[in-house]
């Protein structure tokens, strides 16, 4: 059974939930294989959630030509691991970083790439079959790689992690860096402040504002906070300075695809729709009946969002309580 490497996402050896959902997805294609790097003494916390979602293998790369610089380095890795392992195909999180690192992987071994995937199948003759939803969520494409490597970037929330025994045997991998790769040299992190809530990209529910909220979240952030949910923004709301742009969802901020997404206060223009409309349940409340958004709501509220939230937070409180 041919290997299928998965780049795994992770914080200080902590696992995200992305890799899990690649790993699953990859049990369909082959015999999953993890890529790990990072600095030495972070695989210990990660190798045993590696194993428990079917890592058969895990590459450990630990060189400071790779981890003290940006994404170009790991795209040699992989290149490299290509190479040797001939893979089924290569998976990687469909996230900013993600994306430029399969991207200059598909030049550097002559492959066929695709982005944003939202489902990865097996083909029935062979290779690999993904699914996208493209033009902002109004078409649903089914891709087939014809040349190299398949070499895919996968949405979070795409498919629910499963579990399966995986010997997870490590090997250390030494690999050679070129000098074009060190480029562009990290000087300086710091971790992400805590907020209590959910990575975005990563929530299985996603409560957003947008305009109609004036600048004040509370309502909305209140409302998330009762369901355990992340915060999102709108364009319109984060160009007003309301809302971290962090925290902006639409085509050019950040895409999700939770379980549940809440859109409150937003009109639902083309270019927040693209960030969200692959969600698997829309609910949104807003004021104006006419508002776009309600043409693809699974649920929709007509309503003021300072009267409902406040309604809809007290009602879920109660229910938990």
């Amino acid at each position: 059974m041919a290997e299928v490497l998965v780049l795994v996402d992770h914080s200080n050896g902590t696992v995200r939930k992305t890799t899990s959902e690649l790993l699953t997805l990859a049990r369909r294609l082959g015999e999953p294989s993890a890529v790990f790097v990072g600095e030495a003494g972070e695989y210990a916390a990660a190798a045993e959630a590696l194993g428990r979602y079917g890592a058969q293998k895990v590459y450990r790369v630990e060189s400071p030509d790779v981890t003290g610089h940006l994404v170009a380095p790991q795209a040699e890795v992989l290149a490299q691991l290509v190479e040797k392992a001939s893979p089924a195909a290569v998976l990687v999180p469909s996230s900013t970083a993600g994306k430029e690192i399969a991207a200059r992987l598909a030049i550097k071994t002559g492959s066929g790439l695709v982005t944003d995937a939202v489902d990865v199948q097996a083909g029935e003759g062979g290779g690999v079959s993904t699914t996208q939803s493209v033009f902002a969520g109004s078409y649903t494409v089914t891709a087939t790689v014809t040349h190299g490597t398949p070499i895919v970037t996968v949405k979070p929330n795409s498919v629910t992690p499963e579990e399966a025994p995986g010997a997870a045997a490590d090997e250390v991998v030494d690999v050679t860096i070129s000098e074009a790769a060190k480029g562009a040299r990290i000087t300086e992190s710091k971790p992400k402040e805590a907020s209590g809530r959910p990575e975005l990209t990563e929530a299985a529910i996603v409560v957003s504002g947008g305009r109609g909220t004036a600048g004040d979240f509370s309502p909305v952030e209140a409302f998330a906070d009762s369901l355990g949910a992340a915060v999102g923004a709108s364009r319109a709301a984060v160009d007003a300075g309301w809302y971290p742009h962090t925290s902006q969802v639409g085509q050019t901020g950040k895409q999700v695809s939770p379980q549940l997404y809440v859109a409150c206060g937003i009109s639902g223009a083309i270019q927040h729709r693209a960030g969200m409309q692959t969600s698997k349940t829309i609910v949104a409340v807003n004021k104006d009946e006419e508002a776009p958004i309600f043409e693809l709501v699974d649920f929709g509220v007509v309503g003021d969002l300072f009267t409902v939230l406040p309604q809809a937070t007290e009602a879920v409180n109660a229910a938990k309580g």
